[in-house]
């Protein structure tokens, strides 16, 4: 078995506690997350400053380098040690990285919150990405979807950041909250690695999905078919670019996905409907209702 990378455990508070005036003029205490920088250097060599509520961050900096294709498989990172006392993370590999100033040339600010970036060359190397036969069912559907609401979360207690998990078909396997969607994606795939979680020999009937409580662009689309993930659920909705890319690759991207409502906005081959489970389709609203 190829050796794994080894982690820290660097830990930091998730939120802080400070003091805000209502609307009625009185002073309460909130908490809000703990937002923090956080500079990758690479062998020695400063690669980005990521802007990470810290959950998690080995396994973020692990995907992150996955994510960007600077690293292939996990037995090539010997080492990421994490120090919140100067905010950065090292990565040591075992044979360096080839062509890292080319490859890391040319960068894309994304859309993501927090600001999130990929490099250039991620978006040429898309046509390559062959994603695994799945399907999932609308009662999947549903279950993943009232998993995520029961989820305890730094969310519903400070508000201010995105929810991502994995799943096989209902079962939630993985759960990471972050300032940005892209980092809490990242933080899922350094997961993967570490837990020896491959998509290659899923059952079809039992698929991983990946659910974000962002919305659906075409880095969220991009990385999620690198993870081998055919189907991503998101409770907002879906850029253009993300949806050209997910209907390229046959990824089933399913939006505004809440309670019993949701689209399915390409590749509806993959999602096995149920509309029984649905309820009732709401009636139209009159435009003369209410004029009585």
């Amino acid at each position: 078995m190829s050796p794994l990378p080894r982690l820290t455990e660097a830990h930091a508070p998730l939120v802080r506690a400070i003091e805000v005036v209502d609307a009625w003029g009185e002073r309460q205490a909130l908490h809000i997350p703990a937002e923090r920088d956080l500079t990758i250097y690479i062998d020695k060599r400063e690669l980005v400053t990521l802007m990470t509520l810290g959950a998690h961050p080995e396994w973020l900096v692990l995907g992150y380098l996955r994510n960007q294709r600077l690293v292939r498989t996990p037995d090539e990172v010997e080492s990421v040690t994490v120090d919140w006392d100067v905010n950065a993370a090292a990565v040591r590999t075992r044979s360096g990285v080839e062509r890292i100033e080319e490859r890391t040339a040319r960068r894309v600010v994304t859309t993501g919150c927090g600001q999130g970036s990929v490099f250039g060359g991620l978006m040429d190397e898309v046509h390559a990405l062959v994603l695994p036969e799945a399907r999932l069912t609308q009662a999947q559907l549903y279950a993943l979807v009232n998993a995520i609401r029961i989820q305890e979360s730094t969310y519903k207690s400070a508000g201010s950041v995105h929810g991502c998990a994995l799943f096989r078909g209902a079962d939630m396997l993985v759960f990471v909250e972050d300032v940005g969607r892209h980092n809490a994606i990242d933080t899922i795939a350094g997961w993967m690695w570490m837990e020896g979680v491959s998509t290659d020999d899923a059952d079809p009937d039992q698929p991983y999905v990946f659910y974000t409580t962002g919305r659906l662009t075409s880095e969220m689309v991009i990385k999620s078919a690198q993870m081998g993930v055919a189907l991503v659920v998101s409770r907002s909705g879906m850029t253009q670019m993300g949806h050209t890319i997910a209907q390229q690759l046959g990824l089933c991207a399913i939006g505004r996905a809440t309670n019993r409502h949701f689209y399915c906005y390409s590749a509806p081959e993959r999602l096995v409907l149920q509309p029984g489970l649905a309820g009732p389709r709401p009636q139209p609203r009159s435009s003369a209702a209410g004029e009585a």
